[in-house]
């Protein structure tokens, strides 16, 4: 993870840019040509992440790390991970307040906590909540949902079962501890999280922990009531912001809007400076360049990208800026995956030029590298010296001691021979 280059400067007011130029926008508005920290990264560090992605999208999968904790990583090196647990669960205090909520954004997401207003329409429209189960629950139990809240009310902050264990409600032996049943009081809060009568905290076993959305979000931020239409310009301009450029689809991506409503919005954005359209080469749609673009000469930059990454996680668009075709499988049955179960793209200035399947295997504190890929044509030997450093980083921050390199992919030896790892 080398420094920036100098020369990150406005997009000029030519209405064409070419596919590498809107490629460099993209990584720059993302924030990878910030300048890393020269020590450890603070919370002023974090929050400008925070600023450039705008949500840090989650995912329990705890392979490497679960998901939410990467992006930081990618743009900053070795942080300490209590940076984001004390910015979205911990109590807040007049020096350190909440920065973050988690919510329904880009999927289950962290936003900044001034922007959870903003999801009040959402709110709306999953007033019974989000999962048809759940809203059947909820609509035939409105009375043990009213005690819930009761509970909560009285207990503070609090799981499920320790809900049910205040009621008086008991399970069959067979289904504690069982992730996939869930009791009714379970989705029960799960609705009124999705309505946003909840909000909810996590622990360090990531249990959320449902407590009245006032006394997480904050009173003043609970009673904001925002018209449905300013929210969703508000949330385009902020998808364009993070893009720096992007389709209509894309845009509607980024916080799971309908391409109806970003259309609606886009001539006030326009008309206001916010955006502006352009063609970019070898798309076929109109793009939209936010007014804070930035064009670098070049990005000087290496990471490794969550498969969660907002760089990559419409696939759609990381194919088409970067001519790379990528797919999580993490769903797929094991003898027909292509590249691995948790793969992560390498970015080496601004192209993807690998990828590989990552384990934190902390038992024997190692990271093992299950496979590794180089993008055809490119110089393995190159990738692999750049990927063993980032590597070499990634270990150290998961605090693991060495690394193993397995013999699949046709980057793997050369990388071994880099990292000098055991096989």
């Amino acid at each position: 993870m080398t420094t920036p280059q100098r020369g990150t400067g406005a997009v000029t007011s030519s209405d064409r840019l070419s596919n590498s130029q809107a490629r460099r926008i993209a990584l720059a508005a993302q924030g990878f040509c910030d300048r890393p920290p020269a020590g450890s990264p603070t919370r002023t560090h974090f929050a400008r992440v925070l600023r450039r992605t705008r949500l840090l999208q989650m995912d329990s999968v705890n392979v490497l790390a679960r998901a939410h904790y990467l992006p930081a990583f990618s743009r900053l090196g070795p942080y300490d991970p209590d940076l984001l647990d004390r910015a979205a669960w911990r109590a807040p205090t007049a020096r350190a307040p909440r920065l973050l909520a988690e919510y329904w954004a880009h999927e289950a997401a962290l936003v900044p906590i001034d922007d959870w207003p903003l999801f009040g329409w959402r709110m709306d429209d999953y007033r019974d909540g989000r999962y048809r189960r759940s809203a059947e629950i909820l609509r035939r139990n409105r009375p043990l949902a009213r005690d819930v809240l009761d509970v909560i009310d009285e207990v503070g902050a609090v799981r499920p079962n320790e809900i049910e264990a205040a009621l008086g409600i008991t399970r069959r032996p067979e289904e504690k501890g069982a992730w996939w049943v869930r009791g009714e009081v379970k989705h029960l809060c799960e609705a009124m999280f999705a309505a946003g009568t909840l909000s909810a905290v996590r622990n360090e076993h990531f249990h959320r922990h449902y407590d009245l959305a006032h006394r997480v979000i904050g009173a003043e931020r609970v009673g904001v009531r925002i018209d449905r239409r300013e929210a969703h310009r508000r949330l385009v301009s902020r998808a364009a912001s993070a893009h720096g450029v992007a389709t209509v689809r894309e845009l509607a991506d980024y916080y799971r809007l309908a391409t109806a409503d970003v259309r609606a919005v886009l001539p006030d954005l326009v008309d206001a400076g916010d955006v502006r359209e352009v063609g970019v080469d070898g798309w076929t749609e109109t793009a939209y360049l936010h007014r804070d673009a930035r064009l670098p000469r070049r990005i000087d930059r290496s990471a490794l990208l969550s498969p969660f990454d907002p760089v990559v996680f419409c696939r759609p668009r990381t194919e088409r800026l970067f001519d790379f075709r990528y797919r999580i499988e993490i769903y797929v049955p094991e003898h027909k995956r292509v590249h691995g179960y948790y793969v992560l793209p390498y970015l080496m200035g601004d192209e993807l030029v690998a990828r590989v399947d990552l384990k934190a295997d902390r038992s024997a504190g190692l990271l093992r590298v299950l496979a590794a890929y180089a993008e055809p044509g490119r110089d393995r030997g190159a990738v692999a010296a750049s990927l063993a450093e980032d590597l070499r980083r990634l270990a150290q921050w998961r605090g693991l001691d060495g690394i193993e390199v397995a013999d699949r992919g046709d980057l793997a030896s050369t990388l071994a021979r880099r990292t000098g790892a055991r096989r």
